[in-house]
């Protein structure tokens, strides 16, 4: 029996964030900061001879079996994972498939790390070992987002699904009708090893819907709201700063940057920081951090801190204090991986 497996890596963004969703990427170009982390999405797929199909979410605790045909009703918790198979299908195929397909990911949906974009690039990937599919990376990393902003008509921008696909530290700029360039950045190991030390991940324990608040931000530009557009302006050049001193090593000023953010972060749309989230950065910064940053659209889920001058500790001593996760983590430098096994 052969089975095919598949892994890419959940991301943080740095800076920049927002800047890739349509239209302002199309109206003015987008730049984003990202990196990927060992944090992971996964796919298993093993072919069956019996005409069935059945999907597994192992996190979620679900399992859907069907008769294999072309299309899947896209309904139901498992509609994402149903419409990458039905594209698959159309696209490549053209007749029904019989296999399983379990996933799983490290982080929760609504995580802002980018999870539901990477577990659809994992699932292709792991589609494309099986079926030999005509995919670079590029390729993969665009059709990831057609299903799920085009196909299934879910808000949100273009950067997750290229850092999954690419992995490493990179820097993305994005223009109209979809274009995007994928800028991989040769940072010394020493200084991603002083960021990472220098970095605290922590789960909020708080869920929340992306779309509304992408969906919102959409608005904003469609109306050209002046202060929420001028804000994205600026997100957009602090990812341009965030990449020049990190690429000169300048650790602490990204801390800096990452405050700049936070103010700027909040004008792109209505309920981006709570006031819970807002107590927690308050609580960093008092207790030695020099800057933080929602992960994601914002609303909850991870948030970043940096800790310069060995601060991490009184920060973390603080936080924990608000029963907070904290996630150790190493940056990576690979994107994408697929494999089969006897």
């Amino acid at each position: 029996m052969t089975i095919i497996r598949s892994k890419a890596p959940l991301r943080i963004g740095f800076a920049g964030g927002g800047s890739d969703v349509s239209p302002f990427s199309d109206l003015y170009g987008g730049a984003i900061l990202n990196a990927t982390l060992n944090m992971y999405a996964y796919a298993t797929i093993i072919p069956r001879q019996d005409g069935k199909i059945i999907l597994n979410s192992v996190d979620k605790e679900l399992r859907e079996e069907y008769d294999a045909v072309e299309v899947l009703d896209t309904g139901g918790e498992l509609g994402l994972i149903k419409g990458i198979c039905n594209r698959v299908t159309k696209e490549f195929v053209s007749q029904p498939l019989s296999f399983e397909l379990s996933t799983h990911v490290d982080a929760p949906p609504g995580s802002g790390l980018g999870s539901s974009s990477t577990l659809v690039v994992t699932i292709l990937g792991a589609f494309r070992e099986w079926l030999n599919l005509p995919l670079g990376e590029y390729d993969l990393a665009h059709l990831a987002y057609q299903i799920e902003r085009e196909d299934m008509n879910m808000a949100g921008g273009k950067q997750d699904q290229y850092a999954a696909t690419f992995g490493g530290i990179n820097f993305m700029e994005f223009y109209r009708d979809d274009k995007v360039i994928v800028n991989p950045l040769r940072v010394k190991t020493e200084v991603l090893d002083e960021l990472a030390y220098n970095l605290i991940l922590l789960n909020t324990n708080t869920s929340r819907l992306s779309s509304q608040i992408i969906m919102a931000q959409q608005e904003n530009v469609k109306n050209n709201m002046k202060s929420s557009v001028e804000a994205m302006h600026h997100i957009k050049e602090q990812a341009h700063l965030m990449k020049e001193v990190l690429l000169r090593g300048e650790l602490d000023r990204m801390g800096e940057i990452l405050n700049l953010g936070w103010e700027y972060k909040q004008k792109m749309a209505d309920n981006i920081v709570t006031e819970e989230i807002q107590d927690l950065y308050n609580k960093a910064m008092g207790a030695g951090a020099s800057g933080g940053k929602i992960s994601g659209a914002g609303g909850g889920g991870f948030m970043l801190f940096y800790c310069p001058n060995n601060s991490r500790h009184k920060v973390i001593g603080e936080l924990r204090e608000k029963i907070i996760n904290i996630h150790r983590f190493e940056f990576t430098t690979t994107g994408l991986r697929s494999w089969k096994s006897e």
